[in-house]
């Protein structure tokens, strides 16, 4: 697990091949990223499926009640199948430019 933090926003990327390991980690370790917005880059994973990426819904849900965004960069695989309570991004400037955007959006009330 790789950890980079510029400005509000936090980079956790995945440096091992097993993303149910790596939420586990994570999920440990939630209380001390909760303040910032949360860019989980799983794209080092190339067997991820969908039921790894569904692990991360109720970390999404905590952090949306921490009113902070967390993105999941992920490649390879259907963007539509993705639950819609996740943010799921095929690239990191992607994952940035929807952070900013959300920023944006709690600056203005919404």
């Amino acid at each position: 697990m790789k950890v980079e933090q510029k400005g509000h926003t936090t980079t956790i990327r995945n440096t091992q091949s097993n993303t149910a390991e790596f939420y586990q980690k994570l999920y440990h370790e939630y209380n001390s990223y909760k303040s910032q917005n949360l860019i989980i880059d799983l794209s080092f994973d190339k067997s991820i499926t969908m039921a790894d990426i569904k692990l991360f819904l109720e970390m999404a849900k905590m952090h949306k009640k921490e009113k902070k965004s967390l993105v999941l960069v992920v490649n390879d695989i259907d963007f539509n199948d993705a639950p819609t309570k996740l943010t799921v991004v095929p690239t990191l400037l992607e994952a940035h430019d929807i952070i900013e955007l959300d920023e944006i959006e709690r600056d203005l009330g919404f």
